[in-house]
């Protein structure tokens, strides 16, 4: 096949919908035009590259590029322009490289020379950069609101399930015994933390590049501060190199992203395990679940495990860009094309599993006895036992071995500690009585660890409180 068929081959290329090509006899070759082309996914930011435009066009008027009348019909036809992205009938043609350059080629075709003025004093390289930032801003409000909202779930069902027993674990063993709103407590803050570094990933990011040019600026007197305040951008970057180069502001919203999809993964598999007969604390709501092609029985949770697994594409993505750009010299790269699409995945994949999590969180109905059942298994209340004997004046190391040869005994006998005889636990120590057997309580274990953090009843009521300051907070940002 010619070279000449894929790409545009006329001398006057911004027409052809390419922003480049005059000092070129040919038009790119097939396999190079369509490595280059990125229409079908840079289109994402018509919004924000419109928006630019605008802004651009302003500037144009204030140096006398663009005449009123020319700045007035500029603006009618963005407008316009804009009219068709919203109905997705924008006329994409396949010699359009990108979606910059397809927006152009229209302008020119509904202007005439006109459309052409809006290219001068800005290149693709700061559009690019501009654009990007624009739509991780929103992006970063956007996931902020959706986890304020699996944040409200969290706590919806903690204070439904105050007071409730609930069995604490590490290495997936039994430790102590919590409330069952403190565990799901602790969710709410980690994805606190999560919409904190989205919130902060928005706050770095939230600068102007335009006026940065190719990489120097340039000669025509454009403000770059015009710009900032237009687009409603907090500042203005500080260097034209390092504008249009970097792309640290987009890894930090995927590193954000990444940590927020792990937390996710992480409560989804919760579930996954609460809702198997061997654990059996929860059930999964009907809209939430699905069945078996061939086993009829089967209520499987496979929502909160698509949550689970669309973790590793998050991360995923996070580890693309970081390889794209970690060798690239200043200060453009085309390189640099491929970091809008981990972006757009990644927040598109965010966008997906939150709700679907805010939906099974909901869902969720709670085995009060089986969890409180489970609360005092596993010699739960061995760690309750040697702190009493340090409060009776027994160092902790020796402490601790004595339960131990406590809980051996017990073992021994098939029972946990509750089981003992009380004369029997008073025998393994001085300092012990037959009354240390009335410690022996879950209740009493729970509300004895009253600290502000603990998971006392007292203290997780308050903590409750300061969960929906939080969430009240991320939806007033988000």
């Amino acid at each position: 096949m010619s070279p000449d068929r894929t790409g545009p081959n006329d001398a006057d290329a911004t027409d052809a919908g390419r922003l480049w090509g005059g000092r070129f006899t040919t038009g790119p070759d097939e396999a190079a035009w369509r490595l280059g082309v990125s229409t079908a996914f840079d289109r994402a930011l018509w919004r924000q590259d419109l928006a630019g435009s605008r802004a651009h066009a302003a500037e144009l008027h204030r140096i006398g590029v663009l005449d009123a009348d020319e700045l007035a019909r500029m603006l009618d036809a963005l407008d316009r322009c804009a009219a068709l992205f919203v109905r997705d009938a924008f006329p994409f043609l396949p010699t359009d490289e990108d979606v910059h350059g397809a927006i152009e080629r229209w302008l020119v075709e509904d202007l005439g020379p006109l459309g052409g003025k809006l290219r001068a004093g800005r290149s693709r390289n700061d559009q690019i950069a501009n654009d990007l930032r624009l739509w991780c801003r929103d992006a970063c409000d956007e996931l902020v609101s959706l986890v304020a909202a699996l944040q409200a779930a969290l706590a919806d069902q903690a204070e439904a399930h105050l007071d409730w027993l609930a069995p604490g674990y590490t290495h997936v063993q039994r430790g102590q015994p919590v409330l069952l709103s403190h565990h799901l407590l602790a969710y709410v803050w980690m994805l606190d933390r999560d919409a904190g570094r989205l919130r902060d990933a928005r706050e770095r990011l939230d600068a102007s590049v335009l006026g940065s040019g190719a990489l120097a600026g340039t000669t025509l007197g454009l403000d770059p501060a015009a710009y900032a305040e237009h687009l409603g951008f907090a500042r203005v970057t500080e260097n034209s190199m390092d504008a249009v180069a970097s792309r640290d502001f987009a890894l930090e919203v995927l590193s954000a992203c990444a940590i927020l999809a792990v937390h996710l993964s992480r409560l989804g598999e919760e579930v996954v395990l609460w809702a198997t007969s061997e654990f059996g604390f929860a059930t999964v709501g009907d809209a939430f679940s699905t069945g078996s092609s061939i086993m009829p029985q089967k209520r499987n949770p496979d929502v909160a495990e698509l949550v689970r697994g669309k973790a590793g594409r998050v991360v995923g993505a996070l580890v693309s860009l970081l390889t794209t750009v970690k060798g690239l010299p200043m200060a453009y790269d085309r390189d640099l094309q491929e970091d809008k699409e981990p972006v757009f995945d990644a927040v598109g994949t965010l966008r997906l599993v939150l709700p679907a999590m805010t939906g099974t969180v909901a869902s969720l109905t709670f085995d009060r006895q089986r969890l409180a059942a489970a609360s005092v298994g596993g010699f739960a209340l061995a760690t309750d036992l040697a702190e009493e004997l340090v409060r009776r004046g027994v160092p902790f190391r020796e402490a601790h071995e004595v339960v131990g040869e406590v809980v051996r005994r017990a073992e021994s006998h098939g029972v946990d500690l509750d089981g003992l005889d009380p004369r029997e636990l008073a025998a393994a120590h001085p300092a012990l009585d037959t009354e240390v057997a009335a410690l022996l309580d879950p209740r009493r274990a729970v509300d004895r660890r009253d600290s502000s953090l603990g998971t006392a009843t007292a203290s997780v009521r308050a903590q409750l409180a300061r969960a929906r300051e939080a969430v009240a907070v991320n939806r007033s940002l988000g």
